[in-house]
């Protein structure tokens, strides 16, 4: 990538997808965010320019300026995307980092984070805006969706499909040829070893419904 990326927010995320960047040598022109406090602030000596909203900011995305999205709220997120795609017909760029492992037969979309230490194998399938975050493994002809993230260390396995907006947390496992259904929520360290239904959260070893 050769052209600078303004990045949309600058909480947690927006500081991983910064160093993502930076071991990429990927030039971050800036960060938006809409917490005024954090406005001309810094980090990592990269300044907090203002408001996501701002035309003066945006109209730098587009041309010479890529735009990355990194908001831990899903609504959120998704609304941004929307505007982006909306008002600078411009979709958000991947940031993988350099010691992230993807393999060339694994189909990405767009916005997608992948952290250092994360597998992508062969034949995977990764939905745009998706996160996975460190040491997390995506095995061979798993099918991620849009809007999902997959926390530290998650092993997701062959031929598992996850749907949009679902969330694995950290250390969670799921077995081959699991089904995660839409907006589905799997707690950290669970082992999934039944289909997950739509909007469900499961817990524990074996994993099952919680919060019913």
């Amino acid at each position: 990538m050769k052209n600078p990326v303004v990045i949309f927010g600058a909480g947690t995320l927006g500081r991983l997808a910064l160093d993502i960047f930076s071991s990429n040598d990927v030039l971050v022109y800036g960060f938006l965010d809409d917490d005024k406090k954090k406005h001309n602030t810094e980090i990592s000596e990269v300044v907090v320019l203002g408001d996501p909203m701002d035309d003066g900011f945006l109209k730098i995305i587009g041309n010479k300026t890529e735009a990355f999205v990194a908001l831990e709220n899903k609504t959120h997120k998704e609304k941004v995307v929307k505007m982006l795609l909306e008002r600078r017909k411009t979709m958000p760029v991947n940031a993988i980092h350099g010691k992230a492992i993807v393999s060339e037969d694994a189909e990405l979309g767009h916005g997608i984070l992948i952290a250092g230490g994360a597998v992508v194998n062969q034949g995977a399938k990764i939905g745009n805006h998706t996160i996975i975050l460190s040491n997390a493994v995506v095995d061979t002809q798993a099918e991620i969706g849009e809007f999902v993230e997959i926390g530290n260390g998650a092993i997701i396995n062959a031929e598992v499909t996850i749907e949009n907006g679902a969330f694995i947390g950290s250390g969670a496992i799921v077995v081959s040829g699991i089904k995660i259904c839409k907006n589905a929520r799997v707690g950290a360290g669970s082992v999934v070893i039944e289909d997950v239904k739509e909007g469900a959260t499961v817990f524990g070893n074996p994993a099952v419904v919680v919060g019913k």
